[in-house]
């Protein structure tokens, strides 16, 4: 199967995300910025013989030791996984953060029909300049991981998407061709079940140890996350 077959499926299920019009803006941070984060955790301090000492909180931290070379169809997978994992999910994030960057942009203009269609060409358009090239090197597991990932950070399983946007006979199609790559649009997101691992690899990465955890098993850092999306070390 020749890598760029996934590219289709990932931009039908996306577009169709982009048609999904919310009447609900992204909420905004009650917690306020970085830096007055930082002041309210230094805000006390002590004196004592004549000296100022400032008191502040860190956050915990994992440490991952280098792990010896692991064999066996277990950590063959697992290694796939992170790896995998890596390539995929900054562009679930990325699929997010455009769905919602269209749908307030929709809202707050209060577009007219024609208006609407010729944004989402436009949007469309930048979609393809972004994203086909990186999609092109994806492998099938890979594409398959990346759309497990989109259905988990929208909500939404994609053939419902396709459905509610597109059609039946849309969603009928994408869903054939998915089952052709031994997916399935219409399975949802299975946190606790079939995707416990992409789960707790979900949660390395939001705490922060994504690259910690690549470099245990790899030795290295990776080399492949897009710079906005690349943990300071």
């Amino acid at each position: 199967m020749k890598r760029h077959q996934t590219i289709p499926l990932f931009f039908t299920a996306l577009l169709a995300m982009l048609l999904l019009y919310t009447a609900e803006c992204p909420a905004q941070n009650p917690k306020g910025t970085a830096s007055q984060e930082k002041e309210r955790r230094m805000a006390y301090y002590v004196e004592k013989n004549g000296d100022t000492v400032y008191y502040g909180t860190i956050e915990g931290a994992k440490i991952y030791a280098k792990i010896p070379k692991q064999r066996g169809t277990y950590w063959r997978r697992y290694y796939r996984d992170v790896q995998n994992f890596g390539k995929t999910y900054p562009y679930a994030l990325m699929a997010k953060q455009i769905l919602m960057e269209t749908d307030s942009t929709i809202f707050s203009e209060d577009f007219s029909r024609i208006q609407r269609e010729r944004f989402i060409r436009s949007v469309e358009k930048d979609l393809f300049a972004r994203f086909e090239k990186p999609l092109r090197s994806m492998t099938v597991s890979q594409g398959k991981m990346l759309m497990k990932l989109i259905d988990r950070e929208v909500g939404i399983t994609s053939y419902n998407i396709i459905k509610d946007y597109k059609g039946g006979l849309t969603a009928g199609f994408w869903q054939g061709v998915a089952k052709l790559f031994g997916s399935d649009l219409k399975k949802p997101y299975d946190k606790d079940g079939e995707d416990a691992r992409l789960e707790e690899l979900v949660e390395i990465w939001n705490a922060g140890e994504y690259e910690a955890l690549y470099y245990s098993l790899f030795w290295k850092y990776p080399d492949f996350i897009p710079e906005e999306f690349s943990k300071q070390r």
